[in-house]
C-alpha cells in the first residue's frame, strides 16, 4: 500500500480494497521499522490514529467520504494539536501539550485524515537542515549521511521514505520547498493568507505560511483544498473561495509563458542541478510552453533583507516564551531575573537565540529605522519585481535549492553558508507568492527540485503547471533505496 499515491490510496478507500484501519496500521508498522534510521518523528501517536481511521472507516460505508477520508498524515510538530505534545522541536516546550487544535488541525480532521503523529524540525523553523532540533538531526532517506533540509525535514523525509502519503509542513523562507527538493518530492507553499496560521506557532509572522509535502502535484491539490479556506480567528487569513484545485490539473500548457530570471541561473547553482533544470524546461517546452528569460534585479537583496525581517519578527513572537507564561521553567530560580535568564538560555538551543539576538538589535532603538524598516522598503522592491514580471509571463521557474543535500554537520558552523541554501526561495515569502517544488532530476543519486513560482492566489495554475510535468516523466515516483 505504501507504493501508493494518496489519490490511488483514496481510489482504493472508497473501492473497498482496503480500510483506512489496515492502512494506518501499514504506516505505524513502517514508521516502526524505519524511523530509527531517519529521526522523522517527535511523537507517534498510534492509538489516537486508529482510533481515528476506524471512524473514517465508518464514514467512507455510509457514504459520507471525501478524498481525504480515511488518508494517514504526519502533522509538523508546530500545529498546535489538542492534547498532544506541540514541541516546536525545541526544549522550551518539550512538555506543552497543545489545549486546542490549529485550524489546519481542525480542518484535516473534519476531512476524515488520519493523523499518525508529528513531525521532527528545526527548532522553531529557525534552520535550513533540520539540524537545529532538540530532538536530533533528522537524516534525508536517499543518503543517511545527509540532511533532508529544513525547517520541515521530518514531514519531508516522512513522505520521501513512503512512511505517510502526505505530511504537512510550513514555510517562513522555503522550509516546504527546500526540504522538498532536498528529498525529491513535492511541496507547495500557498500564498500568504490562504491557509490558516491560527494555531500554527509563529516564528515570523508576516512570512510563515503553511502547506503541504505529497509525492505529486494532484495529491498537493486533493489537501490544498482541504487546507485552504478563510478563518476569522487569523487576522491575516484572505476572505476568498477556495477552488477546486484538481478541476484545472489537466488543462494543456499551449502558451504558457514561462519566465526565466538570469539572477537564478548565476554564480553560486551547482552544474548538475542547472543542467537538470535545463532539461525539465526543454521537457516544458515540448508540453507546449514558451520560455521568456526576465530580469528580478533585487534578487540579490532578498537574503539580507530576509535575514533582519525574519529575526525581528521571531523577537518578538519568542518573547512570551519567558518560563512564567508559557515554556520550559528553570529550577530554583534566586529571582525574576535569574528565571528569566536561565529559563531562555536553558529552554534555547544556539540558532534561536542567534536570531533572537540580531531581531532584538535590529528593533532596539536607534537602529528600527535603520534595520527594519530599510528591510521592508526592500521587501516591497522584490514584490514589484515579481509584479512586473508577471505582467510578461505566467509563472517563473528555476532552481529550489543551489545544490542537492549537503552532508550533516557540514554547514553547521557556518551560519551565512546555510542561510545562502534558500538563496531562491526566500523572496517568494517576502513577496508573499505561492511557490511549488517538484521533482526534476538527479545529480549524483541525489533529486533536484525545479522551483515554481505563481502569481498571487494562481495554486491552481501551479498544481497544473506540475501536474502536466509529472505525466511525463517519473521522477516523482522514485523511491530511495531500502524503503522501496
Amino acid at each position: 500500500m505504501y507504493r501508493k499515491s494518496l489519490a490511488e490510496l483514496a481510489a482504493d478507500l472508497q473501492a473497498g480494497v482496503c480500510s483506512s484501519a489496515e492502512l494506518t496500521q501499514a504506516c505505524l508498522d513502517r514508521i516502526a521499522a524505519l524511523d530509527g534510521r531517519l529521526n522523522a518523528f517527535i511523537t507517534v501517536t498510534a492509538d489516537a490514529a486508529l482510533q481515528a481511521a476506524r471512524a473514517a472507516d465508518a464514514r467512507i460505508r455510509a457514504g459520507q467520504a471525501g478524498p481525504l477520508t480515511g488518508i494517514p498524515f504526519a502533522h509538523k510538530d508546530i500545529f498546535c494539536t489538542r492534547g498532544v505534545k506541540t514541541s516546536c522541536g525545541s526544549r522550551m516546550l518539550d512538555n506543552f501539550p497543545a489545549p486546542y487544535d490549529a485550524t489546519v488541525t481542525r480542518k484535516l480532521a473534519e476531512a476524515g485524515a488520519v493523523m499518525v503523529g508529528k513531525t521532527n524540525m528545526d527548532e522553531f523553523a529557525m534552520g535550513s537542515s533540520n539540524e537545529t532540533s532538540f530532538y536530533g538531526p533528522v537524516k534525508n532517506p536517499w543518503d543517511e549521511t545527509r540532511v533532508p533540509g529544513g525547517s520541515s525535514g521530518g514531514s519531508a523525509a516522512a513522505v520521501a521514505a513512503r512512511l505517510v502519503p502526505v505530511s504537512t509542513g510550513t514555510d517562513t523562507g522555503g522550509s516546504i520547498r527546500q526540504p522538498a527538493a532536498l528529498c525529491g518530492i513535492t511541496g507547495l507553499k500557498p500564498t500568504y493568507g490562504r491557509v490558516s496560521r491560527y494555531g500554527m506557532i509563529a516564528f515570523a509572522s508576516s512570512l510563515d505560511q503553511g502547506g503541504p509535502f505529497t509525492r505529486s502535484a494532484q495529491d498537493a491539490a486533493i489537501v490544498l483544498g482541504a487546507m485552504a479556506g478563510f478563518d476569522e480567528r487569523d487576522s491575516t487569513s484572505v476572505q476568498r473561495e477556495v477552488e477546486d484545485y484538481r478541476a484545472t490539473l489537466d488543462a494543456p500548457l499551449d502558451g504558457l509563458k514561462i519566465g526565466l530570471p538570469k539572477e537564478y541561473f548565476g554564480d553560486g547553482l551547482d552544474a548538475g542541478v542547472g543542467a537538470a533544470i535545463e532539461a525539465a524546461l526543454e521537457q516544458y517546452r515540448k508540453l507546449g510552453a514558451q520560455l521568456v528569460e526576465i530580469s528580478l534585479p533585487n534578487t540579490h537583496l532578498a537574503v539580507p533583507a530576509y535575514y533582519v525581517v525574519a529575526p525581528a519578527e521571531c523577537s518578538s513572537n519568542l518573547s512570551r516564551f519567558d518560563g512564567v507564561r508559557f515554556g520550559y521553567r528553570a529550577s530554583s530560580p534566586k529571582d525574576l531575573t535569574d528565571l528569566y535568564q536561565r529559563s531562555r538560555g536553558e529552554g534555547f538551543g544556539a540558532e534561536v537565540k542567534r536570531r533572537i539576538l540580531i531581531g532584538t538589535y535590529a528593533l532596539s532603538a536607534g537602529y528600527y529605522d535603520a534595520y527594519y524598516l530599510k528591510a521592508q522598503q526592500v521587501r516591497r522592491l522584490i514584490r514589484d519585481d515579481f509584479l512586473r514580471a508577471f505582467e510578461q509571463v505566467d509563472v517563473i521557474m528555476g532552481p529550489t535549492a543551489p545544490t542537492t543535500a549537503f552532508r550533516l554537520g557540514e554547514k553547521a558552523d557556518d551560519p551565512v553558508s546555510m542561510y545562502l541554501s534558500d538563496i531562491y526561495t526566500i523572496a517568494a515569502n517576502l513577496a508573499g507568492l505561492p511557490a511549488m517544488s517538484i521533482p526534476a532530476g538527479f545529480v549524483n543519486e541525489l533529486p533536484v527540485g525545479l522551483h515554481v513560482i505563481g502569481n498571487y492566489f494562481s495554486e491552481g495554475r501551479l498544481l497544473n503547471v506540475g501536474h502536466r510535468y509529472q505525466q511525463v516523466t517519473d521522477w516523482h515516483t522514485r523511491c530511495p533505496a531500502g524503503y522501496e
